[in-house]
This record gives C-alpha cells, structure tokens and sequence, in this order.
C-alpha cells in the first residue's frame, strides 16, 4: 500500500522566544539574488537565489570563531551538494536536487526580508518546482528566522511548508528534504566528530538511524567549530532517518526508507510543514549544549 500523507500534517505550538540581553544585533540587505546576513556588523551568511541555480540556498555559514563556512559550495565528486538547502529527487520524474536544470529546478519567486535589524533578521520565500515539458507539482513557502542569543552560537530556525498541486509520487531516493554538506576540514574523515542525540558517532553507527539532531563539528587551527540539525517533533516522520557520511553530509531523510519500500505518496492538496533548527556554533557538541538546544527548541525557548 502506497504511504498517504494528506491534509494538514502539523501540530500548532504557540510560543513567546524571549531572546537574552546579550544577543547581538542582526542586518539585512538584499542585493541582487542574495540576501546578505550579518552579525554585530560582520558578514554571516548569504540566502542565495540566482534564476541559474538549481534551488535557493545558504553560502557561505560562517563560524562564530574563525569567519570561515563550515559547510562547502559543491566539488567535483558531488557538485549537487550546495551547503545549507532544501530539494528533492524522484518527484513525478523530476530531479529537483542534482545538477541539471532541465531536470528540474525550484524557483524562488519572492524572496524578501520581512524583518531585520534588533536581534532577529527573518527572511520569507515563495518557490516554485519547476520542469520543462511537466506541470509543476510542488509550490513551497519558506520562513528563515535568524538570531543569535550568543557570541559562540548563530540559530537558523527553518520552517517549509510544501503543497501539492497534483498528487505526487516521491520514488525510493537518498536525494531528499533539508540538508548541510559540511566543510571538509571539519569532517569525520578530517578528524571531525558527527555525533547524534543518543551518542552515536560516524557513518556506520548513524545511517539510517532515527535520531531528534546530529551534530558535526571539528578542529579548525586553534579552534572548534560545528553546525547542528534539530528536527522538530512536530515534522512528519518525527525523527527521521539520517543519511550521514563521514565526508561531510547530514540530512534527515525519510524517503530513503519509505515504509511500502517503495515510494512515497503525497496526495492533491496536501500541506507538508517541515521545522528545522540549524545551530552554528563554537566548541564541541558537548561544549555547545545541543542536547539541551534541543529541549529548548522543542519547549519553545530560545
């Protein structure tokens, strides 16, 4: 039997974020296709959305410490993972993941800066997944909303919702939802540590394993830095399995494993909500109290 997901699959949390006296000042500024973000008045991130890309995405996600990104823009191996993003494959024959803009692509339509300045900077995007020759079966709206409560700590809480304009086939595929390729220097195979909410660490004891958050994050020079994913319980397939590998990449991917083992099914007029919290921070995941960002997060505090 087909996996249906229908109707409004999301539970309302109404919740006051009170940020700490000691949170910075966050700006905005858009130019062109970008978005730029910065922090106390120093460059942060940048929300790209240039009509030749493949989908809307983050570049760089630099650390709080060093300023460098801790996560990577392409490489030759696997050019489709594009730092911080949202994309899938397999959907009614369409790739809206990899390279190829014949394949598929989603067109952000109407990126704006709904708020900056103070301590929290939120940007709003309407996009459309788009194909040549194909009616397009997926239109997203997303809300970014970015502070920082610290100087060792950068949120990015991520909120997407997905609606169906036919019904959509999503075949069997590791090319799925919110994701982060990391930068190399920090990766397991570097000497990094990815480690999740139970303590489990590396590929091996972390594919495919249902888990709240995952942590990734690594010696750079004299420092540590990292980024996390929390997934918020309120997501369908609350946790999700992870696709992981110790080169560098994290994503909470259910239509790896979907249940009829085949594909999965989101019927006409569907409403998808998916929540994310992306922390860029300082210090180990032990040094950076993920565990206790996580309960924080789904409490509805900072």
């Amino acid at each position: 039997m087909k996996r249906l997901v229908s109707g409004i699959l999301t539970i309302l949390i109404v919740s006051v974020i009170v940020l700490p006296a000691s949170a910075a000042k966050i700006t905005a500024e858009k130019r062109g296709s970008k978005i730029n973000v910065s922090i106390d008045g120093k460059f942060f991130t940048s929300y790209i959305f240039s009509e030749d890309e493949k989908y809307p995405f983050f570049y760089p996600v630099n650390g709080p410490v060093t300023g460098g990104s801790v996560t990577s823009m392409r490489n030759a191996v696997y050019p489709h993972h594009t730092s911080l993003f949202f994309g899938c494959d397999m959907v009614n024959g369409g790739n809206y993941w990899q390279e190829g803009l014949e394949r598929g692509r989603i067109i952000s339509v109407n990126a704006r800066i709904d708020k900056e300045g103070g301590d929290t900077v939120v940007i709003t995007d309407e996009c459309i997944w788009s194909r040549p020759g194909a009616e397009s079966p997926v239109k997203d709206t997303r809300k970014y909303t970015l502070t920082a409560p610290s100087a060792d700590k950068t949120f990015i809480d991520v909120e997407i919702t997905m609606h169906t304009l036919m019904d959509v086939h999503i075949k069997k595929t590791n090319h799925s939802l919110f994701s982060a390729r990391l930068a190399a220097d920090i990766s397991v195979t570097n000497g990094g540590t990815m480690i999740n909410a139970e303590g489990a660490s590396g590929e091996k004891d972390t594919f495919g394993k249902r888990s709240p958050w995952i942590d990734f994050s690594g010696k750079r020079g004299n420092a540590t830095e990292g980024l996390a994913i929390l997934q918020h319980p309120s997501n369908p397939w609350y946790p999700a399995p992870w696709f992981t590998r110790d080169y560098g990449f994290i994503s909470p991917t259910p239509m790896y494993w979907p249940e009829n083992g085949e594909e999965t099914f989101l019927k006409e007029g569907s409403r998808l909500v998916l929540k994310y919290r992306v922390i860029v921070h300082s210090g180990d995941h032990n040094q950076a109290g993920i565990a206790e960002e996580f309960r924080k997060y789904v409490s509805g505090t900072l």
